[in-house]
């Protein structure tokens, strides 16, 4: 009897992308996003900013990582595909009177030339394009030698890894997508950006801070798209089983016994050098 190898799925990457871009345009991410600003600032440190570089934010969403260099003086341009986010990131621009230049861009096909930035950043945003490769690709062809590649990534063992994991079993993820949370694997980033590449990653927590369990799946469930997208996606009885699943996934991770939330989240904070 002859035993065939699995035919790869063939990916419509162009349905999977509007989808994704339909689950990130919905709610209102910056909700949320603005909760994470210190890993923007947590990110530039670790690359060693400096006033003098051109940094590149790619898949930006409202800006964490773009505000946090601008601060630091540095010539600053934020891309994401979704304009809606980057409105966000340009309304904080506003506030803190700060110069930076917003274009919309997809991290699949980035609208720069070769070796045009001296760091390119990420946090949480390019690991959910689905093509990785060619995501990975793009952000070192737009580096200069020499440059940085700062990236944040959730981990697949952490608290929002397993959150994506959990609405998998709701959702499926498209057959032949990788997952997300793969970037939060140094081993995967090795083989993502190749020899090319010098590679320090560090294992750090955000921690979730809400006023309770309830006020984060409300908060989570309003506002961020994925989680706002699931929900909407199933019937009233998918939906019970899906809270009660969120709701244990955040007793396993939650440290406040106050009646508040407290929950490290595990990411991977990744300095790649390009080399020449």
């Amino acid at each position: 009897m002859n035993i065939q190898s699995p035919v790869p799925a063939i990916v419509d990457f162009a349905s999977v992308k509007a989808r994704q871009h339909a689950a990130w345009a919905s709610g209102d991410y910056a909700v949320v996003g603005t909760t994470l600003q210190i890993v923007g600032e947590a990110m530039c440190e670790a690359v060693d900013l400096r006033s003098n570089q051109r940094v590149l934010d790619v898949a930006a969403g409202n800006g964490n990582a773009t505000l946090a260099a601008a601060r630091r003086f540095a010539d600053v341009v934020s891309t994401d595909y979704v304009d809606a986010l980057l409105d966000r990131g340009r309304e904080r621009a506003r506030a803190e009177r700060l110069e930076i230049t917003f274009q919309q861009a997809d991290a699949e096909a980035l609208p720069f030339p070769d070796a045009s930035f001296d760091v390119v950043l990420s946090t949480f945003g390019v690991m959910f394009t689905p093509r990785q490769e060619q995501s990975a690709r793009e952000l070192m062809r737009v580096c200069r030698p020499s440059g940085k590649i700062g990236l944040a990534n959730w981990t697949p063992e952490g608290f929002i890894g397993q959150l994506f994991k959990t609405i998998g079993k709701y959702v499926p993820p498209a057959p032949g997508v990788k997952s997300p949370a793969l970037w939060g694997s140094k081993a995967h980033l090795e083989t993502l950006f190749g020899s090319q590449a010098v590679f320090a990653a560090t294992s750090k927590n955000f921690v979730f801070r809400y006023k309770s369990p309830r006020h984060w799946v409300e908060i989570f469930r309003q506002y961020y798209g994925p989680v706002l997208k699931t929900f909407a996606a199933l019937d009233p009885e998918g939906r019970e089983a899906l809270e009660a699943d969120i709701y244990g996934l955040i007793d396993r991770f939650n440290i406040a016994r106050d009646g508040t939330l407290v929950v490290p989240s595990e990411y991977l904070e990744a300095v790649i050098t390009k080399q020449r």
